[in-house]
């Protein structure tokens, strides 16, 4: 186990919150995790927290104990047939990069590829493909994980199935996780990315609804509603859109479709403003209701110069910590604090508005609440 520092003001993506840790070490094996734990419920270290690559918006990787840092565990291990084996530090790069060797690929996959398996697995995880395939959650056939009072457990639906499902989805309240068996499915060599616009919300979640595509996807823009349908190893757009625009591409040029914006967000120093990102799941049949009523209150400022709206159709799959409807629509306002607009704390209020009136039908908050370190 590698001692990274001595401590230091650390933040996450969303620029929020800022901890300083007591200590930040880089295990590189579940027994060392186990024995921080151990120490730890003896009353030496505090709060242990797993942080991968730090993308969270409100410091859920963040402690004032000890921080476990994931990326010395991102070997991938084994890739056979439908399934591939990676300890929870590796990013879904890494993983997608190995499996596409192979032809195969995990089913859902995040937008942004820069994210550890063990992150985006402890909030559910989902993606375009997840109107097919549920959440990246609903995707894993086994997990180690070690638990609360540093035991090493290997647990799925068959074996440990309420650790299985408390540590999918849980925020890492109920353990770390630290190897993953995922599910995969073939890779395509080409797809069909299709744009389709609409004037309403609506329009947009009925097409969600009613599209055949592999990946489906929609935002709220300046000029309207509009609806990506990408088609995997297809000629031709889906049956029943009307797209105004189509593209053909390599597969792996569209699963790294946001690497050039990141890119460019960098440079422009968007990047590393604070991002008040406010994400609610909603019932499909009142998300519609639900959106035009936020987007009548919701300036341009209020969102950023780089923000993004976005409305994911989805099913979630079998992940009770999830505890999302079953009939779902994800909305998802990723603001950022840019210089000239509104302020991250005013958008964190309107957040806070958001999610109450979201609960108020039925919704949930996303990642899951409340957020608390791994206390032992």
């Amino acid at each position: 186990m590698t001692e990274v520092n001595l401590g230091g003001l650390t933040r996450d993506f969303g620029r929020l919150v800022s901890r300083t840790p007591h200590r930040v070490v880089r295990p590189s094996s579940a027994g060392e995790i186990a024995a921080l734990i151990k120490d730890a419920g003896a009353g030496k270290l505090g709060d242990v927290v797993a942080r991968g690559c730090g993308h969270s918006s409100r410091g859920e990787s963040l402690t004032d104990g000890t921080a476990l840092d994931m990326r010395g565990m991102a070997t991938v291990y084994q890739i056979a047939g439908d399934q591939a084996v990676v300890d929870a530090g590796a990013t879904w790069r890494e993983v997608l990069e190995a499996t596409l060797s192979r032809g195969r690929m995990p089913p859902v996959l995040t937008d942004y590829l820069d994210l550890t398996v063990g992150g985006t697995l402890s909030a559910a995880g989902i993606g375009g493909a997840s109107h097919i395939h549920g959440t990246q959650a609903a995707n894993v056939i086994e997990l180690e994980a070690v638990t609360t009072t540093g035991e090493i457990v290997t647990c799925s639906s068959l074996h440990h199935s309420q650790l299985f499902d408390t540590l999918r989805s849980g925020m890492g309240r109920h353990g770390v996780i630290t190897k993953v068996a995922l599910r995969l499915i073939a890779a395509p060599k080409r797809v069909l990315s299709c744009r389709a616009s609409y004037s309403s919300a609506a329009e947009l979640i009925a097409a969600q609804d009613s599209i055949a595509a592999d990946h489906i996807s929609g935002q709220v823009k300046p000029s309207g509603f509009e609806l990506k349908a990408v088609v995997y190893g297809a000629s031709r757009p889906p049956q029943g859109l009307v797209p105004i625009d189509v593209e053909e591409l390599p597969f792996e040029e569209f699963a790294d479709r946001m690497r050039p914006d990141v890119e460019e967000l960098i440079e422009l120093g968007e990047w590393d403003n604070p991002h008040p990102w406010g994400m609610v799941i909603v019932p499909a049949p009142r998300a519609a209701t639900f959106i035009d009523a936020t987007m009548d209150e919701t300036a341009p400022a209020d969102i950023g110069l780089s923000g993004v709206i976005l409305i994911k159709r989805f099913v979630p799959g079998h992940v009770p910590m999830l505890r999302a409807p079953s009939d779902a629509v994800l909305f998802a306002l990723l603001r950022t604090a840019s210089p000239g607009c509104s302020t991250a704390a005013e958008m964190s209020m309107a957040n806070d508005r958001l999610y109450d009136r979201a609960l108020r039908i039925g919704g949930v908050p996303y990642p899951p609440r409340p957020y608390r370190a791994l206390r032992i």
